[in-house]
């Protein structure tokens, strides 16, 4: 199961695990995740230009904003509010923590 974590008052964001739905490379969920939360990474630091502390290994990011601001917190907001529909579609692989 993938554990996605909202952190603070949308400071960050902690993703953890493997959904286990298929077999590595097939993983649609795992996919989307990633990609949601790599996309999410990548805007903030190479695009919107946010310093933030990031850690990532293999089924696991952790991303905390070093700086207030308000575009990189609506972008987690974003980030959460999709994870959210993953884990309504998908219960079983994807939870939601806030």
């Amino acid at each position: 199961m993938i554990t996605v974590s909202i952190l603070g008052d949308y400071k960050g964001f902690e993703v953890d695990g493997h959904s286990g739905y298929a077999e590595e490379g097939s993983d649609i969920i795992c996919a989307s995740v990633s990609s949601a939360a790599y996309m999410t990474a990548n805007t903030l630091t190479e695009i919107i230009g946010v310093k933030a502390d990031i850690e990532v290994e293999d089924g696991y990011m952790h991303l905390v904003v070093s700086e207030e601001n308000e575009t990189a917190k609506k972008l987690i907001e974003g980030f959460a509010l999709h994870i959210g529909q993953l884990s309504e579609q998908y219960p079983d692989y994807v939870i939601k923590l806030h």
